[in-house]
């Protein structure tokens, strides 16, 4: 069941690797735009990012992770209660990241580029430290000068708070569902967030792209991506049964007699 299972996160990595460049040039090509049209060179460079692959790496993390309960099912072992929450906080983390995708391509369609001033904590950071400076040397403040690292818990801390809040929404849902009931329904809420999110984030898109604006495309590519990459993580269950039954039907019947003795 491990090697179908592994087969199935690598067929996911695989269909992200391939779409990866159709994508970005549908997203970002020439629409009869005078500038910000992507080339195809533009669109490969972008497996030269560090980001990336890191992304990427959480999203095959995470179907590997979803594909533990699978196993079990297929296994026909009922697992405990304490191994039914990872489903239950991997799911959450997708749905969160779901919300902050559509809700930044909403934003970006509304507001243009200032819709990334919502999520920009830096100011918030900088009046906290400007705070601790004054009260420890008990001087007048000082600016401070923001570092990446605030640029990235910018980025974090909305998802962080959208993955608590879904968690405890997600695990309420699933308290009572068994093994097979939670997998159903991590697939339903996972795929109808997806959908609901892209329907959100292309026609978003399409707006910021007419307008030519300058960072506000980047946001509702990647709500467009959030949503794709998501829709075809829920399929993975479903492909990991299908080489499971496949691999029964191929398997001689003497051997289920025997171990059936």
């Amino acid at each position: 069941m491990k090697r179908w299972a592994i087969l199935t996160v690598f067929l996911y990595a695989l269909a992200l690797l391939v779409l990866t460049v159709p994508v970005a040039l549908v997203a970002f090509g020439n629409w009869g735009l005078k500038s910000d049209s992507m080339g195809i060179k533009d669109a490969l460079a972008m497996y030269a990012n560090l980001g990336y692959w890191l992304w990427l790496g959480i999203l095959v993390g995470g179907q590997a992770l979803l594909l533990l309960l699978p196993i079990n099912i297929a296994e026909r072992r009922l697992p405990a209660r304490r191994p039914l929450k990872i489903p239950v906080i991997v799911t959450a983390f997708f749905l969160a990241n779901l919300l902050l995708a559509g809700l930044l391509s909403l934003l970006c369609a509304i507001f243009k580029d200032g819709g990334f001033a919502i999520f920009d904590l830096q100011g918030l950071f900088q009046g906290l430290f400007n705070w601790l400076a004054s009260t420890i040397n008990h001087s007048p403040t000082q600016n401070i000068q923001t570092s990446d690292w605030q640029s990235t818990l910018s980025i974090f801390v909305p998802v962080l708070i959208f993955w608590l809040v879904w968690a405890f929404i997600f695990r309420r849902a699933t308290k009572a569902d068994e093994p097979a009931a939670l997998l159903q329904r991590v697939t339903r809420w996972l795929l109808r967030g997806s959908i609901l999110e892209l329907i959100i984030a292309v026609p978003s898109h399409v707006i910021v792209r007419r307008r030519d604006d300058c960072c506000a495309p980047a946001g509702t590519f990647w709500g467009i991506a959030t949503g794709i990459s998501v829709m075809l993580l829920c399929f993975g269950p479903g492909v990991f049964f299908l080489f499971v039954e496949r691999c029964r039907k191929l398997k001689p019947k003497s051997a289920d007699t025997d171990k059936q003795v």
